[in-house]
């Protein structure tokens, strides 16, 4: 590892999540928006999923030494911290979101991407078909194919050469500018086509307005084989001035631009959010008692201002489904492809190694050890977020090492009360708009005697007053034929 003095990065110093606003804003309304959920948002945003209620918890618990942590020691004057487990939930977690961006940035520009000049191309819907995806995201991985099958017979065409390959890197992004609900597709494709030999033919300057109708035609024929819209609806957007289906190509990024390409492969899989643009405002610093959120606009540079059930609500349908798939590739980057490739360079090293080397078998399948390694080498990730070197020691600048990962509860225990830092986390229950069940008592009858009522008169307790809240499960949503949508 280079030399931290080298780099001029600073000492490390372990993240405290919890002392920042959008933490505080997620432990001080999650309980109450998923208490209202069903009144308030159901019908907006189909049901609560109880895969979103995991991953707030696992949130929450980012960062929480109490769960466990890793001891790092400095070998030369035996300085040592704790560093706490991170939780891994992606679209949620600003921070290990992040560590992701990088990771999938470096793990496309390394291990998937050709030395080929590539462009980046976006697939956008109109506003009348995004909440069919919305409530059924299985749709989502439908709609990366839908795009694929129409850039990859455009580029073809761009080439003079016989059975053409292009190659595409598919990410899917749900989020607006002010987190409203924008399926659109993230494309990283190659300029050209590959050709069978393995060499490369640069296509023709693409035009983006080619392909929006080809685009269209594909999702329509998509949404009506899955039974949500009819001819009917197809035959009056094919009438609409403007179609709403909006398609862009950037300008092409060369073979050589490294840093272009890796910047590109990691705003594809961005997060939803940005921490620098978020204001929260929780119940006692708000002028009207009820907690806000003010969010900047990224390209608009206009702050709009929501209640921070609103915004948290938004948020939560960016939660991908447990084990969704967000990235896809296609055509000379599938897996397949990249495989069998992998495959006939193993054959051929291993039958016709170069003179005078040694058997290289074990060489050719760095890059899946490579994969595994970029996963574990949380160091190097953090000196890319945050230009600091969490081995660095800020004692006497030595390098430092993890010596151990503590995870068994009594010896967690046991360490935090000698830090002085075992503080079981407790927190207020949910601010409530309003009880759901009102429970009068009389001064002159005993609450047992209430009990062994079940039904009273008048305003008084009774069994009607609950609310039975509909069956519900993780594919269970509303159907939204049943909403008006405006455009």
């Amino acid at each position: 590892m280079l030399q931290a003095a080298a780099l001029k990065l600073d000492t490390y110093l372990p993240r405290s999540p919890r002392k920042n606003r959008y933490f505080r804003l997620v432990e001080d309304n999650y309980e109450q928006l998923e208490w209202v959920w069903d009144q308030k948002y159901q019908q907006k945003y189909g049901y609560w999923r109880p895969y979103v209620t995991a991953v707030i918890y696992k949130f929450l618990d980012c960062g929480d030494p109490h769960l466990g942590f890793a001891r790092v020691k400095c070998d030369d004057c035996k300085h040592e911290y704790i560093l706490p487990f991170s939780c891994k939930r992606r679209h949620f977690c600003p921070s290990c979101h992040q560590k992701r961006v990088l990771e999938f940035g470096e793990h496309l520009h390394e291990e998937v991407l050709q030395d080929v000049p590539h462009r980046q191309w976006v697939f956008s819907l109109p506003k009348r078909l995004r909440p069919y995806f919305m409530y059924d995201r299985k749709l989502l991985a439908k709609l990366s194919r839908c795009a694929w099958n129409v850039l990859a017979d455009y580029l073809k065409a761009g080439v003079t050469r016989n059975d053409p390959i292009p190659g595409c890197v598919i990410a899917v992004q749900t989020f607006g500018e002010f987190l409203n609900f924008n399926p659109h597709l993230h494309i990283i494709a190659t300029d050209g086509c590959f050709c069978p030999d393995g060499s490369f033919m640069t296509g023709i300057t693409p035009d983006a307005a080619d392909l929006e109708a080809a685009f269209a035609v594909e999702v329509f024929d998509l949404l009506k084989k899955e039974g949500k819209i009819s001819r009917i609806i197809i035959n009056n957007m094919n009438n609409w001035e403007h179609s709403g289906f909006n398609v862009y190509c950037g300008q092409p990024v060369s073979a050589w631009d490294d840093a272009g390409i890796e910047r590109l492969s990691q705003y594809i899989v961005r997060a939803p959010i940005s921490q620098e643009r978020m204001l929260y405002m929780p119940v006692q610093e708000s002028p009207d008692g009820t907690a806000k959120v003010v969010y900047g606009g990224k390209t608009s540079r206009v702050n709009e201002t929501f209640t921070a059930l609103d915004w948290l609500a938004r948020l939560v349908t960016h939660i991908p489904n447990k084990g969704e798939q967000m990235v896809r590739y296609y055509g000379y980057y599938s897996n397949k492809s990249r495989g069998i490739r992998k495959k006939d360079a193993l054959i051929d090293t291993t039958e016709n190694p170069s003179p005078g080397s040694v058997n290289t078998a074990t060489t050719i399948v760095k890059s899946d050890l490579a994969r595994k390694k970029f996963r574990k080498n949380w160091a190097r990730l953090i000196q890319k977020i945050y230009f600091v070197d969490p081995l660095l020691c800020p004692k006497c600048g030595g390098g430092m090492r993890i010596i151990s990962f503590i995870e068994d509860d009594a010896t967690i225990k046991k360490i935090l009360m000698h830090l002085d830092r075992w503080l079981p986390q407790t927190h207020d229950p949910p601010q409530v708009e309003a009880d759901r069940i009102t429970i009068h008592i009389h001064p002159h009858r005993s609450y047992e005697w209430w009990e062994a009522i079940k039904y009273v008169s008048g305003n008084e307790y009774s069994d009607d007053t609950i609310v039975q809240s509909p069956y519900e499960d993780e594919y269970s949503q509303l159907d939204p034929c049943e909403y008006n949508f405006t455009d």
